[in-house]
């Protein structure tokens, strides 16, 4: 079933959802670059693309504690200091970012199951939204994502008057559910003529597709090429200018390296884990050394693991959405692109 409402009344659909559940939803910052923010009256709908860092946040934040100690002589006393995580809902995810959920449940919701992880995923509701004007850096296609149909619980598409929505879960339609029931005038059923206008404009989007500059890169499946393009020869030449800042890996929707630190602050320990990154030399410092010893070893390794490792362990998904952020930031202009042209011309 799908609804619809007028554009000029996007403001009151938010403010009707904030009413049954925190909302966040991309904003402007002062810097011009479309952030997650909570929803406030008056706070409006990003036109940008994309938003500087991905929804991976809700789930897995930059920074999240995770336990405290407090030790009295030879006790130690565990405190479980995470807070109870209330529904919430994030508005406005674009196509990618909504498969890179799919890629981080993988890994966190699989035994053993990552329990804060979990549990924020069971409180969020997605909404997402088509891209109306998808950017040169976009290759979500290429992974077999359709911008157009973005998915998650809810989806929608933007037009010039009218803002539609079809729920997709059962979690989705509870809430359209909640809305209706809380202001029978909101949401409107769409006919068969209005969806005929949003099937069209899925057209008018895979169009715009079509004649983007990565439309015709493909992934290849080299699961059985192992070993071959671990020793390839062109990690080197690849990796000769890459600075191992992590930009490419702090921006990416799919990244899940982090680091457990305990912070001892003279009455508790706090322990809590935080963002790492497979491109910094220590990332696999241990006492007996590190096994990767240079920055063509780490280049490898990201990047062996968004297009082989990982499609070998999960049936052939990627762990790469082609949001194109990692083509955005990286500062001298390395990316994922470069590394899949590279190794099909080694193929070829």
């Amino acid at each position: 079933m799908m609804y619809q409402i007028p554009m000029e009344s996007l403001d009151r659909l938010l403010a009707a959802i904030a009413a049954q559940q925190k909302l966040y939803l991309p904003t402007d910052n002062t810097a011009g670059e479309a952030v997650y923010t909570e929803w406030t009256q008056g706070a409006a709908l990003s036109k940008k693309l994309n938003t500087l860092r991905s929804a991976k946040d809700f789930f897995f934040p930059q920074i999240q504690n995770m336990a405290k100690f407090r030790r009295e002589g030879k006790k130690i006393e565990v405190i479980d200091d995470r807070a109870e995580a209330d529904d919430f809902c994030i508005f406005g995810v674009r196509a990618c970012d909504v498969r890179s959920f799919d890629v981080l449940d993988n890994v966190f919701l699989a035994d053993p199951v990552d329990t804060w992880y979990e549990t924020r995923r069971k409180h969020a509701t997605v909404i997402s939204l088509a891209c109306t004007r998808p950017g040169e850096t976009c290759f979500c296609h290429t992974f077999g994502i359709d911008a157009a149909k973005a998915g998650g619980d809810i989806q929608c598409w933007e037009t010039k008057d009218t803002f539609y929505l079809e729920p997709l879960t059962e979690k989705g339609q509870a809430l359209a559910d909640a809305l209706i029931a809380a202001d029978g005038e909101l949401l409107t059923q769409c006919g068969a003529d209005q969806e005929a206008l949003v099937e069209k404009e899925t057209e008018r989007i895979h169009k715009i597709l079509e004649k983007l500059p990565l439309y015709d890169l493909k992934a290849e499946d080299n699961r059985e090429r192992e070993l071959e393009l671990f020793r390839s020869k062109k990690w080197k030449e690849l990796s000769s200018h890459c600075l191992g800042c992590g930009a490419c890996t702090f921006v990416c929707p799919t990244c899940q390296c982090f680091d457990i630190e305990d912070f001892n602050n003279g009455e508790t320990v706090q322990r809590y884990r935080c963002w790492d990154s497979c491109m910094y030399h220590d990332f696999t410092l241990m006492a007996a050394g590190t096994p990767r010893l240079t920055q063509t070893e780490r280049f490898r390794q990201r990047f062996m693991h968004k297009l082989v490792y990982y499609p070998k362990a999960h049936d052939g998904l990627f762990s790469c959405v082609g949001c194109g952020r990692c083509l955005r930031k990286c500062p001298i202009h390395m990316n994922i692109v470069k590394v899949m042209e590279t190794l099909k011309e080694e193929k070829e």
